[in-house]
C-alpha cells in the first residue's frame, strides 16, 4: 500500500510543475556479507547537505530530458510514465546531479526524485519502496530508499528473500556540530552494474566472527555514539567498521580504497585528528569525521596538501527526507 513520505518537505499550493531535491549519502559500511542467519547485507549510512540532486518536472507538448545524467533521467521516467499510465508528456529537467558511480548514492536519489515528481504532479500518493524496486534500486541497501524518505542516519536489515528492498531498522538524527570531510577523486569511478555484480559474485562469504564484530560496533558504539553526540565513539566504531569491510573487498577494487590519492588523504586526516575514517561504497569518495566547522577548515587543508588533485570538500549531516515543491 502506498503512504506518504516522513519527514519530506511539500510546498506550493499552486501547481505548474514540480521541483524535487534530494541529497547525496554516505555508505558506511555492509553489516552481513556472511549471510548465515539468512539476509546478507544490511548498510548504515547517512544524508549529506550536499551535493544535491535537484529535477523539475512538468507538463509539456513533447517529451523531453534535459542536463546532467538525462540518460538514466529519461529511463527512470518512461519506466514509471508507463507503470502509473499517466497521460500525456513532460518536460524533465535535471538542473543538478549528485556524481554519478563516486559511492554517493545518485542512481538512487535520480530514480526516487523522477517517480516522485511524477507522482507529485498527477497527484499520485508517494511509494517510494515500490519505486525503487521497480527502478531497480534498492536490492542490496535501502539506506538510499530510507534517506530520501527521512535524511539523518539510517540502517536497513539487508536481503532476507521476502521483500524486493530492505526493511528500515533504525533512523535517528545526527548532531548539528558533525562534519564530515568529502574527499572526491574525479579521475575514477568506483563499480557498478555488472562489474559489481561479478565483484559480489566473485568473492568469498564474509567470515561469521568478522559480520558478528561489525553488528556489536554498530549496536554497543556507532548507534549509542550517535545518541549521545559521541563523535569519538561513533568515529572509532566506523573506522573498525571501514577496516574490516574495506579488507573484505580489497580484491575486487585493488586495496582497502579504491583510489591511492584519496588514501594518502585520509592517512593525513586521521594523523591530523579526525576520526570515521571511510570510504563510500566502492568508492572512490573517501570520508573523515570532525567537529565544527574550525576544526573542519583545518583537517580539510591537512587533506589537501596531502594528495594533490582531490576535491576536498566540508559537509554537514542532513537531517530531513527530500524536498518537493511545486513550481
Amino acid at each position: 500500500m502506498a503512504n506518504a513520505m516522513p519527514n519530506v518537505k511539500v510546498s506550493g499550493a499552486r501547481m505548474t510543475g514540480i521541483r524535487v531535491a534530494c541529497a547525496a549519502r554516505l555508505h558506511l559500511g555492509f553489516l552481513d556479507l556472511h549471510g548465515g542467519l539468512g539476509r546478507r547485507f544490511g548498510s548504515i549510512g547517512m544524508a549529506l547537505d550536499e551535493p544535491i540532486t535537484r529535477i523539475m518536472l512538468r507538463r509539456a507538448e513533447a517529451t523531453t530530458v534535459v542536463g546532467p545524467e538525462r540518460d538514466r533521467a529519461a529511463h527512470f521516467l518512461a519506466i514509471m510514465t508507463d507503470h502509473l499510465r499517466v497521460s500525456g508528456a513532460h518536460e524533465l529537467h535535471v538542473e543538478q546531479a549528485v556524481p554519478a558511480h563516486a559511492g554517493l548514492g545518485s542512481g538512487t536519489q535520480l530514480a526516487l526524485g523522477v517517480a516522485t515528481a511524477l507522482r507529485r504532479l498527477h497527484d499520485i500518493p508517494a511509494d517510494p519502496r515500490a519505486d525503487a524496486a521497480l527502478l531497480g534500486r534498492g536490492g542490496r541497501s535501502g539506506i538510499g530508499i530510507g534517506l530520501f524518505e527521512r535524511g539523518g542516519l539510517v540502517v536497513d536489515g539487508g536481503n532476507g528473500g521476502r521483500v524486493a528492498t530492505p526493511p528500515l531498522l533504525v533512523r535517528m538524527g545526527v548532531p548539528p556540530s558533525w562534519r564530515i570531510l568529502l574527499l572526491l577523486d574525479r579521475s575514477r569511478e568506483g563499480l557498478s552494474g555488472s562489474r559489481e555484480t561479478n565483484a559480489f559474485a566473485a568473492l568469498a562469504p564474509m567470515p561469521a566472527a568478522a559480520s558478528a564484530e561489525i553488528c556489536r560496533l554498530l549496536l554497543m558504539q556507532a548507534l549509542p555514539g550517535v545518541a549521545e553526540d559521541d563523535l569519538d565513539a561513533f568515529g572509532a566504531a566506523i573506522t573498525r567498521v571501514q577496516e574490516i569491510v574495506g579488507d573484505y573487498f580489497a580484491p575486487a577494487q585493488g586495496g582497502r580504497f579504491t583510489s591511492p590519492p584519496v588514501a594518502a588523504a585520509l592517512a593525513a586526516l586521521r594523523d591530523a585528528g579526525a576520526t570515521g575514517i571511510g570510504q563510500s561504497s566502492w568508492g572512490p569518495t573517501g570520508f573523515g569525521f570532525v567537529r565544527g566547522d574550525a576544526e573542519a577548515i583545518r583537517l580539510a587543508e591537512a587533506a589537501r596538501a596531502a594528495a594533490a588533485g582531490i576535491d576536498v570538500r566540508i559537509r554537514r549531516p542532513r537531517d530531513r527526507g527530500a524536498d518537493v515543491s511545486a513550481c
